[in-house]
């Protein structure tokens, strides 16, 4: 069995806070090394405890703007090693096109609502600890309902069931992850795979570029 991760939280709301350490710590698969209120706090326990990841709130003191973000590219710079998951309750895509402004090495976007489903929280923070990118679906739709509403854009051609594995691939699920997820089998989804890349002119460079790729074509495919 491998070694539990090792993380810091980072969540001003007290209650919210202890419960997601609870909820991780009872994986048995996450350390909690700390919890603390403001994004200084995280940075000096990054710096003191060299934690596997990061998951923190977007919104923290002094002004509950952006600091969760701020923190996740202070934290990617200096200690490149170190995946953050960043937690936000807005659906607002440029929150996350903010995040992956610089690439998405190590980073990962998810909703509030996620946290109820500690499978893709624990997948989210061993996929950035390993250099992969994660990006809640919720905001995948809205990328693509922004993209596609023109004829010409390419997201426009992309099949509905398309759609459902670009989805998947926004989680950082691997080709196997997307089988499981929507039932269907390994030549199926390679051939999906292969049709997202060549309508969205983009190369299939591996797994943990995939997000980014996709992401990167989202952000400059003229709305």
């Amino acid at each position: 069995m491998s070694e539990p991760l090792r993380i810091v939280i980072a969540e001003d709301n007290y209650l919210v806070r202890e419960g997601l350490r609870r909820l991780l710590e009872d994986s048995g698969q996450i350390t909690v090394l700390a919890c603390v209120g403001t994004a200084t706090e995280l940075l000096d326990a990054v710096r003191r405890l060299s934690p596997d990841a990061v998951l923190t709130d977007i919104r923290m003191p002094p002004t509950h703007r952006m600091e969760g973000i701020e923190a996740a590219h202070a934290i990617r710079a200096t200690h490149p090693d170190i995946g953050v998951v960043v937690l936000s309750q807005h659906t607002d895509e440029s929150y996350a096109l903010a995040l992956f402004e610089n690439g998405s090495a190590g980073l990962g976007y998810l909703l509030k609502d996620r946290v109820g489903d500690l499978e893709d929280l624990v997948h989210a923070l061993t996929e950035v600890r390993g250099g992969g990118s994660v990006i809640d679906p919720a905001i995948v739709d809205t990328l693509v309902r922004r993209r596609s509403r023109g004829s010409t854009s390419p997201i426009a051609a992309l099949s509905p069931r398309e759609l459902d594995v670009l989805r998947e691939m926004a989680l950082g699920k691997t080709n196997s992850g997307i089988e499981q997820a929507l039932h269907l089998s390994s030549s199926t989804v390679e051939k999906h795979v292969n049709s997202i890349f060549t309508k969205l002119s983009l190369p299939d460079t591996g797994v943990h570029r995939r997000v980014a790729a996709v992401l990167a074509f989202l952000q400059s495919a003229p709305g």
